[in-house]
């Protein structure tokens, strides 16, 4: 059976890139690139001699039949991904495709740009008696959200809530999480984190869509609402002298 790699090439700085995705580049004879959100530098790892067909502007059946004809042919095919494929990245139906052209698929993960913000941050998003879930989600926008996923529902959680994909319609989502969080609810505004651009951003959740309208983001941007933003000197209890485990009694 023929093979093909799907890789995540993270947030953008090639230097968090995971060890396995650098080798699958390097080794590429074909790479099928998102080239509108996966930095250059990072499609440059791969050989001089390998073909590279960017795909901005094409459609899933386009690019569906050109990584079939070239895992047919014996290449070794890379389709590249920006942040982790397993998020908002039409993984499913690429798998079921080339699934039913029976060929295998290898699917290698990324960096999430909800991680290299709060890396970049220096913030943790689970802090004890605060807040001990992430929520990933994003606005309804053209695609729609299932009723149970509403935003209104997901904010009631009072969660860290990451959103992808929502700077178009950021007045609405601010109308609504004004409804759960406080106004203050710290609220970090990412833009293409990790390249050399990059913008990064903590405002109160009231001016969140005043900050975004004011540097003119519509995309490649990411919100992480959350109370931890502002956590103080909470402590867990992993590194407690009081607590006691598998590996550590008690002091």
């Amino acid at each position: 059976m023929s093979k093909i790699s799907i890789v995540g090439a993270g947030p953008g700085a090639p230097d968090l890139l995971t060890l396995r995705a650098a080798e699958h580049i390097k080794q590429a004879e074909v790479l099928v690139w998102t080239d509108s959100l996966v930095s250059p530098e990072i499609a440059a790892l791969a050989p001089d001699s390998c073909e590279r067909i960017p795909t901005s502007s094409l459609t899933l059946e386009q690019v569906l039949p050109l990584l079939i004809e070239r895992t047919r042919s014996g290449k070794r095919v890379v389709r590249l991904h920006d942040g982790d494929p397993c998020l908002y990245g039409a993984l499913s139906e690429q798998i079921c495709g080339l699934t039913d052209a029976d060929i295998e698929v290898e699917v290698v993960p990324g960096l999430s740009a909800y991680q290299a913000t709060a890396a970049a941050l220096k913030a943790e998003l689970t802090i004890p008696g605060l807040v001990q879930t992430i929520v990933l989600s994003r606005a309804a926008g053209r695609t729609g959200m299932p009723d149970r996923e509403s935003l209104e529902h997901l904010a009631s959680i009072k969660a860290s809530l990451c959103l992808y994909l929502s700077a178009r319609h950021v007045e609405e989502v601010q109308a609504t999480l004004l409804k759960h969080y406080s106004a203050d609810t710290p609220v970090a505004i990412g833009y293409r984190v990790s390249w050399p651009d990059q913008w990064l951003k903590v405002v109160p959740l009231e001016q969140m869509a005043g900050a975004t309208h004011e540097r003119e983001l519509i995309r490649t941007t990411l919100y992480v609402i959350s109370p931890a933003l502002a956590a103080g000197k909470q402590r867990s209890k992993l590194y407690s002298p009081e607590h006691k485990h598998l590996f550590r009694q008690k002091g």
